[in-house]
């Protein structure tokens, strides 16, 4: 089981420290996006580069990082989804099965993981993201009907207040609760929860001076 989770972490933390945005704008448009508006290597901010398709494209790949590295936890506990369940098996005939809890427990610490290889990068000296799109792409994997809800929320709170980084905030701050309250009791044991809760704190830390901006009123809204 140790090994298993060695393999996880590592595999997880590498996918999810892949720094799409900075990678994208230094090729595609020769600049560093870390010298651009925010400095974040994020979807947003790589639109004040003033390309919405690198952009699109950012989002979009590093959502895909997360759900892979959840998806890559599934795989290697011997778990395959159908119709929303989950089957285990071996992952090593010297090893016993692995039961479903075991497994969401792995998926759920793939997904902290990656996230915060997103927000940690080793490869730009631990200068990363916010995390809000790998989380997505984790959750999609890990908890989809929780992650369309807390959507929704997002949604909903942006075109009330036009500001998108109080939706993000409001949203992941009530995904664990979404999870606790949609998914079956074996996908929302404690640790389970535990490594959720924790994923959502990292991007509100991450959201610290969003967060002050919006106290102070100078945050910027979408229009």
């Amino acid at each position: 089981m140790i090994k298993l989770v060695v393999i996880i972490v590592v595999v997880s933390y590498l996918l999810g420290s892949i720094p799409f945005g900075y990678l994208l704008v230094r090729l595609f448009r020769g600049e560093d996006v870390r010298k651009t508006g925010s400095g974040n290597i994020g979807a947003t901010n790589v639109a004040r580069t003033g390309s919405k398709r690198l952009a699109i494209a950012t989002l979009l790949l590093d959502a895909l990082k997360g759900y892979a590295a959840v998806a890559f936890a599934f795989r290697l506990a011997g778990a395959h989804r159908f119709e929303g369940q989950v089957t285990t098996s071996l992952y090593d005939r010297t090893t016993q099965n692995i039961d479903s809890r075991t497994v969401f427990l792995l998926a759920a610490l793939a997904a902290f993981v990656a996230i915060l290889g997103h927000m940690y990068p080793v490869w730009l000296r631990f200068k990363g993201g916010k995390g809000v799109a790998t989380a997505a792409g984790s959750f999609v994997a890990l908890a989809p009907r929780a992650l369309l809800i807390v959507i929704v929320l997002f949604l909903l709170v942006v075109a009330l207040t036009r500001y998108v980084s109080l939706g993000s905030i409001v949203a992941v701050a009530a995904f664990p609760f979404v999870v606790w309250w949609v998914n079956p009791a074996e996908r929302t044991t404690v640790p389970i929860l535990v490594f959720i809760a924790a994923s959502s704190l990292l991007i509100i830390v991450r959201h610290r001076d969003n967060i002050r901006r919006l106290i102070t009123g100078t945050e910027h809204r979408f229009r």
